[in-house]
């Protein structure tokens, strides 16, 4: 049996093990994270580090938009797709316009469902002879079936097209502004060449064939690297000897970090309910999706660009006690006008100031609406304001 203890951290409760028979899996780094003081938590399905001894969740949070930070990503999904059908059979699961994608660059986009739900958000990037695929661990198991399904239908159909789930590549986030100081001199890539969501590989510390993908979760400058398992401990090692103050984070930052970013978490900000447009994610849809559709849920999501949706993924601020996941929301007469998905006090931009982020009907969406959130009982005063929180410093080619 697991016996479990609750660690809140910024902007939620995570599971902590304690013990048991039957854990959760392990990353290529668990061994490392408890040598370095992790305090280990059941994330998706993971024994995953929240925070570490050295540096609680707000510090590291400040180190990371400060300095730098090292997230241990490993238990998200990778996956490779290759065959000559490869764009028409990521096209026929997502909204992205892969075709439309140069080489080796990236976007964001979502599986959707035949409602038009998210199913799941994920980063395609066209490297070379395949795609390059990262998505959520929570939702590991039902994007295997959905690719999975799909796969089965096209090469039924005589296509070419074939699949890889990658099982012995480790994923480190490296997030902040001091990344490019530190990582420059390790590799034998030109960071300054390497935009935001431009992929490549190279070598990092002597380790071969690491794809650097620049990235990330935070709104910060950063890169998401994919490597052997069997090197990562050696790659995270090098990182964190290297200048610019480096310094390993865990999930409560990473947590606090997007919000203030306004991104979105899948299964609180977004979920199988929810559509691309009411989760003010219409920009994934490439002009050329728009024009022909071709995804699952199509007819639903084109209908909804071209006439609205009912409601929509907004950002507060307010002061007072804090706002969560899951929190009703309400105009000033007293009328529920939605539900907040997310929410934490806000460590960048200091107390008092508490971020979070709901849907609400699109009649009372605009910037500026003020609102009730209803906190333990009382409504707790918050204005809905422009994303992200806390302004964005991706790193852009001059």
């Amino acid at each position: 049996m697991l016996f479990v203890r609750s660690v809140t951290g910024i902007s939620g409760t995570f599971r902590t093990l304690s013990s048991a028979s039957k854990g959760p899996a392990r990353t290529c780094l668990y061994d490392f994270h408890v040598e370095n003081g992790g305090k280990m938590v059941d994330f998706a399905g993971y024994s995953m580090p929240v925070e570490y001894s050295s540096m609680g969740i707000i510090p590291s949070h400040l180190h990371t938009r400060k300095n730098s930070s090292i997230f241990d990503v490993s238990h998200m999904l990778q996956t490779r797709v290759y065959g000559k059908a490869r764009f028409d059979f990521i096209e026929s699961l997502t909204v992205a316009d892969a075709r439309g994608l140069s080489l080796n660059s990236g976007t964001l986009s979502v599986f959707t469902n035949d409602q038009g739900g998210i199913e799941d958000d994920l980063i395609i990037t066209n490297a070379h002879d395949h795609l390059f695929i990262v998505s959520n661990a929570g939702c590991r198991e039902n994007d295997i079936a959905l690719m999975t399904s799909r796969l089965k239908e096209m090469q039924g159909q005589g296509q070419d097209v074939g699949i890889q789930f990658v099982n012995e590549k480790g994923l480190v986030a490296f997030q902040g502004p001091t990344m490019k100081e530190a990582l420059q001199p390790l590799t034998d890539v030109d960071l300054s060449k390497l935009g935001f969501m431009q992929s490549c590989l190279g070598s990092i510390a002597g380790i071969e064939n690491c794809r650097i993908s620049r990235c990330g979760y935070t709104g910060e400058d950063g890169v998401e690297i994919s490597v052997d398992e069997t090197k990562c401990r050696q790659l995270t090692e090098a990182l964190l000897e290297s200048t610019g103050s480096p310094a390993l984070a865990g999930l409560g930052a990473r947590d606090s970090l997007r919000l203030e970013a306004g991104l979105c978490l899948y299964g609180n900000d977004i979920d199988a309910t929810t559509t691309p447009v009411e989760a003010t994610l219409a920009w994934t849809i490439g002009k050329a999706r728009r024009e022909k559709g071709g995804f699952p849920g199509d007819g639903i999501i084109l209908q909804q660009l071209r006439e609205g949706a009912s409601r929509k993924r907004v950002g507060f601020m307010s002061a007072g006690p804090p706002v969560r996941g899951h929190a009703l929301i309400q105009d000033k007469q007293g009328k529920t006008v939605g539900e907040t998905s997310s929410g934490c006090p806000s460590p960048s931009l200091g107390k008092g100031n508490n971020i979070s982020m709901g849907y609400v009907d699109k009649k009372v969406s605009k910037i500026g609406t003020e609102l009730d959130i209803i906190v333990r009982g009382k409504p707790v005063p918050a204005v809905i304001t422009k994303m992200p929180f806390v302004k964005n410093n991706y790193y852009s080619i001059k």
